[in-house]
């Protein structure tokens, strides 16, 4: 029903083959995609690069976010080798350690302020990156976690930073809507990804998850590829703001 032949993505995100950055890189390509594919640092380069080779990203690069001058470096390459952007996939999010494993309310204020620059504002710059790019419109994507709008145990700082993050999506869909550029939110429901794994008592978390969604099954990072392959298809052209929940119904139920 429908093809991204033609369309350049960005991938930010990828850590390891568990990624949902991966899942995403690897629907984007199946559908046919030219794929630009970054990795945080010379540490991970060993871990992404393979990926990014196996799917024939025709761009590897390094992007730290807290690197003063690394992200403009990243989207200068762009623009040289493309001269055009037609999807960004930020799927990228952090808290100090203990700031996420302490009470909301006793995190300190360095560690929100990181946690809301690397999670958040970290998107918001990357948009604004990649706007001159996207001439005829395009699409931005990031990733949340229903822990945002509910209180998931052990999930502490990461709610009201994924809030936020949502927050963003909305404002900057309306923002650039004008522009034909569509921003959204994948919300997947538990993944067993190397991200998740800092979270105290996760484990639990995708039993209950399992047990509780109406499908008895947890999402994978093939399911979230597929919504994002389809977000960033043509066939999709009208819709901007969402909040997808990518769960087997699990956001719905008590």
């Amino acid at each position: 029903m429908f093809s991204l032949s033609g369309s350049r993505i960005l991938v930010v995100g990828i850590a390891n083959a568990h990624s949902i950055a991966w899942g995403c890189a690897k629907a984007f390509h199946a559908m046919g995609a030219e794929l630009a594919v970054t990795y945080l640092n010379d540490r991970a380069e060993p871990h992404v690069r393979p990926l990014a080779e196996q799917l024939g990203a025709k761009i590897i690069a390094p992007l730290d976010v807290t690197r003063p001058g690394q992200m403009e470096a990243l989207f200068h390459t762009l623009d040289d080798r493309w001269g055009r952007l037609d999807t960004v996939l930020h799927s990228i999010a952090f808290a100090p350690r203990d700031d996420l494993h302490g009470r909301v309310v006793d995190c300190s204020a360095e560690g929100f302020a990181r946690a809301m620059d690397i999670s958040v504002h970290s998107f918001l710059r990357m948009i604004r990156a990649a706007e001159p790019l996207m001439t005829e419109g395009g699409t931005c994507l990031s990733v949340s976690f229903f822990g945002s709008s509910r209180v998931v145990q052990h999930y502490n700082l990461m709610g009201p930073v994924k809030a936020a993050l949502e927050s963003s999506v909305r404002y900057a869909a309306a923002e650039l809507g004008e522009a034909g550029i569509r921003v959204h939110a994948l919300s997947p429901g538990p993944l067993a990804t190397r991200a998740a794994s800092g979270i105290d008592h996760f484990d639990e978390l995708l039993t209950r998850a399992a047990e509780r969604a109406p499908t008895h099954q947890l999402a994978t990072i093939e399911d979230v590829g597929a919504m994002a392959a389809f977000l960033a298809s043509p066939a999709a052209r009208n819709l901007t703001g969402g909040i997808h929940d990518i769960d087997g119904g699990f956001s719905i139920t008590a």
